[in-house]
C-alpha cells in the first residue's frame, strides 16, 4: 500500500503542477482545443465537442517526453 500512496501523491503533485501551468499560461495556450482537426458540432440547445487533433498532439508530446525520460535512465 505504501507504493500506491506514493504514486497517488506523485500523481496529485503532477496534476496540480499542470493545472497551475495551464492557469498561468492560458492566454498563450488559446490555440489548444481550436486546431483544424477538432470536431465541434452544435445547435441552439445541444453542443458536442471532441478535440481530436489536440488529443493527438498532447499524446505525441507525452510520448516524446516519456521516451526521453526512458532514454536518460
Amino acid at each position: 500500500m505504501k507504493d500506491f500512496s506514493k504514486w497517488l501523491i506523485a500523481f496529485g503533485v503532477v496534476a496540480i503542477t499542470i493545472g497551475f501551468v495551464l492557469n498561468v499560461f492560458a492566454d498563450k495556450l488559446g490555440w489548444l482545443g481550436k486546431l483544424p482537426g477538432d470536431i465541434s458540432l452544435g445547435s441552439k440547445n445541444v453542443r458536442f465537442y471532441f478535440p481530436f487533433a489536440s488529443l493527438v498532439l498532447l499524446n505525441l508530446i507525452i510520448y516524446l517526453v516519456m521516451r526521453v525520460i526512458n532514454w536518460l535512465k
